[in-house]
């Protein structure tokens, strides 16, 4: 009984001692996992802090990004309106262009119209017969379609346009050409007596005129023609004593020696 109860009492202590001897090895190892499980915590919060940085510095990134595709989508809205803009522009350009250019057309029209209405009512400068004066275009044309007349040897058309031409024209520059020529459209005609008329108007207005020597020398011409060769000597000896240089003076010597 005593040594049972000995027995007993030695492992009782023995386990206590035990266990004393296990206490601080057992409070040391609990310390160690508090410390690592704070560790852990600290590294677990530090990484959770570091994923909510990264996800509000990412958030920032993504909103920098979406500003900046609208700044570029606006931007590119804004060019494709400036181009469309550039466009009606051109288009207006070109417009405006071929516009200007359609004025300038009609006002170059509008000018040659005038310049024209002008021409045909201002009066020109012509020389006629080694005469120079100021003929209306009209009384030009007249002159120049009556004249056309006699030369194509329409002797009874040229008569009634210069005839004309002289009545409607009497003041004219061309007044003593006129008759000059009338007096050959006459004589074609064999109207000899209206040619004298004609011509010898023509002389005594213009004595100095170019063709005043031919225009008695016609007259003489006349005259042989209506058989009055003592009128045609007078005539001649007029012409060679007015105009004796010129020569319808030497062909009136030669016509005279004819009617000696």
């Amino acid at each position: 009984m005593n040594s049972r109860l000995s027995m007993t009492v030695r492992r009782a202590a023995l386990v206590c001692a035990l266990v004393v001897a296990a206490m601080p090895a057992a409070r040391a190892g609990f310390f160690d996992d508090d410390e690592a499980r704070k560790a852990i915590l600290d590294i677990r919060q530090r990484i959770d802090q570091g994923n909510e940085q990264s996800r509000a510095r990412s958030a920032e990134l993504s909103e920098q990004i979406n500003l900046l595709k609208r700044t570029v989508f606006d931007l590119n809205s804004q060019l494709e309106q400036m181009r469309i803009d550039m466009a009606k522009l051109r288009g207006q350009d070109e417009q405006l262009a071929r516009d200007i250019a359609e004025l300038q057309r009609k006002q170059k029209d509008i000018s040659q119209g005038v310049d024209e209405r002008i021409r045909k009512i201002e009066p020109q400068k012509v020389s006629v017969d080694g005469k120079e004066f100021l003929a209306d275009p009209e009384e030009k044309r007249q002159y120049e379609d009556a004249v056309a007349v006699l030369r194509k040897g329409d002797f009874a058309g040229a008569s009634v346009a210069l005839s004309t031409f002289h009545r409607r024209y009497p003041g004219s520059g061309y007044a003593d050409s006129t008759l000059f020529w009338l007096g050959n459209a006459q004589y074609g005609l064999r109207d000899y007596k209206e040619a004298i008329n004609s011509f010898r108007t023509m002389q005594r207005n213009a004595p100095d005129h170019t063709r005043a020597a031919e225009a008695l020398l016609s007259i003489a011409n006349c005259q042989i023609e209506l058989k009055d060769p003592k009128a045609a000597r007078r005539t001649i000896d007029e012409l060679m004593k007015t105009y004796p240089k010129s020569e319808a003076a030497q062909a009136g010597r030669e016509r005279l020696a004819s009617l000696r």
